[in-house]
């Protein structure tokens, strides 16, 4: 690793540094700003019991000394008790429903990338023939239809009419629905991305010259085409992890899967502030993470790449 780019992946780091504070202290005041409180739904609690809980969980102290005690404690990895799931910490909860969402991301990510890149390759070396309509017909689709329009059709047709897979997340072979509907969307926009990407190298100058040269059909296509054209793709990594963690929460309700999206959108209705901001941070930590880690894959993929 050259001296550039390592002061390119410093660089990087700092900033994402400065990104989770801004993205930890934005969530911090806004979450306090709106009326209301954790406790202020709580069925025949008198004012004496509401402000007995509010001193437990330090709501009671001015916001701008609860805003610095609790980064400090974010700091060491205590994001404290959860309000409304009493007697677990936060810490444990994020850990029980990522263990859930971990595994639909990630089998859903594959699946998108594998696929996207197959059909996308096979759409631009069949182009303007009825595989290349079929897939972009398709694909068009996917990009246009929010997850949970088709989380809903798919539970529709597998659940209800075909009675082939369960409804529930939390049942046996639940989560096979959850995962399809997560990867359409990423599949059908890498496929376009590697469609695009992979008509423009195939024109260039080094593929005629490959093929004057002699080298075989599948070498110029596996071995420079497709090489060159994954660069858009690894671009995509980062939004792609954005758009599937984003995606995840809507589409845990939906199938009532028991992952973190469910528990980020529960401690939202219910105002559990402290696992608002726990899910917060691991989820924004995560999509840093990713976006630097795609920047640095250009790299890798394209050493013609100058990282600044």
């Amino acid at each position: 690793m050259d001296s550039k780019t390592l002061r390119y992946i410093v660089k990087r780091i700092i900033l994402a540094v400065v990104t989770l504070w801004a993205v930890i202290t934005i969530t911090f005041f806004v979450m306090h700003a709106v009326p209301g409180g954790p406790f202020t739904r709580e069925k025949a609690i008198s004012a004496e019991a509401q402000a007995a809980l509010e001193a437990k969980y330090g709501l009671d102290k001015p916001l701008f000394e609860q805003y610095t005690t609790y980064l400090g404690d974010a700091l060491h990895g205590n994001f404290g008790p959860s309000i409304k799931q009493r007697g677990r910490m936060v810490t444990d909860i994020i850990i029980d429903g990522m263990s859930t969402s971990a595994k639909i991301g990630l089998i859903a990510l594959l699946i998108a990338t594998v696929f996207g890149i197959i059909f996308g390759a096979v759409a631009a070396l069949r182009r303007n023939t009825l595989p290349d309509k079929i897939i972009m017909i398709m694909t068009t689709a996917f990009v246009s239809m929010p997850s949970f329009i088709m989380g809903s059709l798919l539970m529709i047709l597998f659940c209800v009419s075909l009675r082939v897979l369960p409804a529930n997340g939390a049942s046996e072979g639940g989560l096979i629905l959850p995962v399809i509907t997560l990867s359409l969307y990423p599949m059908a926009y890498i496929t376009r991305l590697t469609r695009s990407s992979m008509l423009d190298v195939l024109g260039q100058d080094y593929i005629r010259t490959a093929k004057a040269k002699g080298v075989s059909e599948r070498n110029v296509i596996i071995g420079h085409a497709l090489k060159n054209s994954l660069i858009p793709v690894i671009t995509y990594f980062g939004p792609e992890l954005a758009y599937i963690v984003t995606g995840s929460l809507v589409v845990e309700q939906i199938f009532a899967a028991p992952g973190i999206g469910r528990y980020f959108v529960n401690s939202i209705t219910g105002r559990d502030y402290t696992l608002i901001m726990g899910t917060t941070i691991v989820l924004a930590t995560l999509i840093v993470i990713m976006n630097l880690v795609s920047d640095i894959l250009y790299k890798v993929v394209d050493p013609r790449i100058n990282l600044e």
